[in-house]
């Protein structure tokens, strides 16, 4: 299709995610991707500084996923997941629970992060129900973010993305964000006046990703999970974006070195090639559903759960997670500590910070998720054939993890001359 019309097609029947179309700009056409980089239709190489929504973990194209997805293709596309299995399920299961922290040994397939989210709170609740305990609460994070389903909005931060919706969310305790707040003593206090009621708690570990890579100590979510564990009530580990080896181990709760009772996973898990979600639990709770009463069973499923495709790309790219992929995350985090050291002395920049692969910091008087100013540094950074999204006035780089250190660095570079206009 001819660029001109492709644009035409899409500006007339394209809806785009998180994007004002009243403002009328144009996208951007992409036609490949090969490693770090995304080539456009005039075959501009553009650097991948956010791993395009934080799916991309090995690179573009990357040839092993590639050659396993085609090799399923031509076996098995798809099979209702309910009384059947296939290969590339149970082999994953496995995998994953071999690899996961603490002792997560079932794996509930579903589509992508928000699902993964809706499935974990479903089973905390249910899990109550079916011992005949009425435990309904759930309590989260201020400036959290767990998806956009209305489950995952519930126990997201409100704000600006769940205006609209407030009336239809239900109740969540909320405790103050861990990166600014004393949330110790909020959930000491809750577990003494409403532990009973309390079903779950779900944090995102370490990192409070899309409310603005707002980072927390390990001791401190350790902490929070000795007080959780107080209360008898479930921990949730939202690690759709950390998990992976994006904080540096493969999963931020090893990092912690804690053990959740269910965890959320995503994004990276096919390597950013197709969607997939999974919620792993601890035996104990996947015992609580099983019964001969068909009650008891967990009332949830997806027509493409544990599609064999997808469930393929995610056994591939859980390979690529070696002792090679591991070094090359060292070399991401050096950059970012070595660039954001630098940058961390210019007047515009606020909180330097990083995170394994994760690397932010906030502009100075930043006016949160609406501050023009980050729209101006995509645009100035886009021109310099470098992709970012800040969220608001936080800019950050999450790159994949085939990136050359002097390739992050050229990023780095590119924003701190538009930081100088500013």
């Amino acid at each position: 299709m001819p660029d001109r019309e492709l644009i035409e097609s899409d500006r007339t029947h394209v809806w785009h995610p998180y994007t004002q179309h009243g403002l009328g700009r144009e996208p951007l056409v992409i036609r490949s991707g090969k490693g770090a980089f995304l080539y456009d239709q005039n075959d501009r190489a553009i650097f991948d500084g956010i791993s395009s929504w934080w799916v991309t973990l090995h690179g573009h194209a990357q040839p092993e996923i590639a050659r396993a997805i085609g090799e399923q293709a031509l076996v098995l596309e798809q099979v209702i997941f309910t009384d059947f299995t296939h290969e590339p399920a149970a082999a994953l299961a496995s995998e994953l629970s071999a690899v996961l922290p603490g002792k997560l040994t079932r794996c509930f397939f579903s589509d992508d992060g928000s699902t993964a989210v809706e499935v974990a709170l479903k089973i905390a609740i249910q899990y109550w129900a079916n011992a005949g305990e009425k435990r309904l609460l759930v309590a989260a994070f201020e400036n959290a973010y767990h998806g956009d389903t209305f489950g995952a909005m519930s126990v997201s931060g409100r704000g600006l993305f769940t205006a609209a919706f407030q009336e239809q969310l239900f109740e969540v305790v909320r405790l103050p964000d861990p990166s600014t707040g004393d949330v110790l003593e909020a959930i000491s206090q809750l577990v003494a006046d409403r532990g009973k009621q309390l079903a779950a708690v779900i944090v995102e570990p370490l990192l409070l990703g899309a409310g603005g890579m707002r980072m927390y100590g390990e001791q401190l979510l350790r902490d929070i999970v000795t007080r959780v564990r107080a209360s008898g009530a479930l921990f949730i580990a939202d690690e759709v974006l950390t998990g992976f080896g994006r904080t540096g181990p493969l999963f931020a709760c090893d990092r912690a070195k804690i053990e959740p009772d269910i965890i959320c996973l995503s994004k990276g898990l096919t390597g950013g090639f197709l969607p997939l979600g999974v919620t792993a639990v601890r035996e104990e709770i996947f015992e609580r559903f099983v019964s001969d009463e068909q009650w008891q069973m967990f009332f949830h499923g997806h027509s493409y759960s544990a599609n064999p495709i997808a469930c393929a790309a995610a056994r591939a790219s859980l390979n690529l997670l070696d002792d090679a992929s591991q070094l090359r995350r060292d070399k991401i985090e050096a950059v970012h500590r070595e660039q954001l050291a630098c940058l961390g002395t210019h007047p515009n920049v606020r909180n330097p910070r990083v995170l394994g692969t994760v690397g932010a910091f906030d502009l100075a008087d930043s006016s949160g998720y609406l501050d023009s100013r980050g729209r101006a540094l995509a645009d100035y950074a886009l021109r310099n054939n470098v992709l970012v999204r800040p969220l608001g006035g936080t800019v950050y780089l999450l790159p994949p993890f085939c990136t050359l250190p002097e390739e992050l660095t050229y990023a780095y570079q590119v924003i701190a001359r538009i930081l100088d206009t500013m």
